[in-house]
């Protein structure tokens, strides 16, 4: 099992490119950027995870959905033709992956 080293926020204008069918794909904003190792610190790797929680090599990742690559647009270019935000009801369903830590 892989686990996170390190995490930081991406900048805007980041995608990660999933393809849902065939003749389909579909763009998420990365959201943050994370170095991943193996065990014992092995395999070391950056990871882009998306704003639905997703990246390449996450065992729960949504079914029938292959990464395809990174991609950067600046953003006074707008999105990709294929991005989609995940809609309210994705969200308010699963919720955030990623819970921020409270400290006392």
């Amino acid at each position: 099992m892989k686990r996170i080293v390190e995490i930081v926020p991406a900048r805007p204008g980041w995608y990660a490119r999933w393809q849902v069918t065939p003749e389909q794909t579909r763009c998420y904003p990365v959201s943050l950027w994370a170095l991943v190792e193996g065990p014992e610190g092995s395999d070391r790797e950056v990871v882009g995870v998306d704003c639905a929680g997703q990246w390449p090599g996450a065992d729960d990742n949504e079914a029938g959905g292959d990464f395809v690559r990174y991609l950067f647009q600046t953003p006074d270019s707008g999105r990709p033709e294929d991005a989609e935000p995940p809609s309210t009801a994705e969200l308010r369903e699963s919720g955030p992956r990623l819970q921020p830590v409270t400290t006392t």
